[in-house]
């Protein structure tokens, strides 16, 4: 049996190394898979586009989430606990504005 990990190369091209902006991520699943939908809402717009989506087994999800548990533990332990609004209990309020008021002409 080879003990040795190989290392996987990595390599992240210039277009997707900029990133996209998403806002809002959708999950849904199904007995074989998670769907993470990545979506920008803006302001003053009717409709909302989702920039990406990522496909998981629910192995690689599970896996996801510990990696964010972690990292969430590292930063609020570095930068401070994230505060997020009363009663949102992680979730958005929807319409949302931004928090500010609608648009004036």
């Amino acid at each position: 049996m080879n003990d040795k990990v190989n290392p996987i190369n990595i390599e992240l091209s210039d277009d997707i190394a900029q990133g996209i902006y998403s806002n809002l991520a959708i999950i849904t699943h199904s007995s074989s898979e998670f769907i993470i939908d990545f979506v920008r809402i803006m302001p003053g717009m009717p409709k909302a586009q989702v920039k990406t989506r990522v496909i998981l087994t629910p192995d690689h999800a599970k896996r996801l989430l510990l990696a964010l548990q972690d990292n969430m533990a590292k930063f609020e332990t570095s930068m401070g606990t994230i505060k997020l609004p009363e009663g949102s209990e992680g979730m958005p309020p929807f319409p949302m504005n931004f928090g500010g008021k609608g648009g004036e002409a």
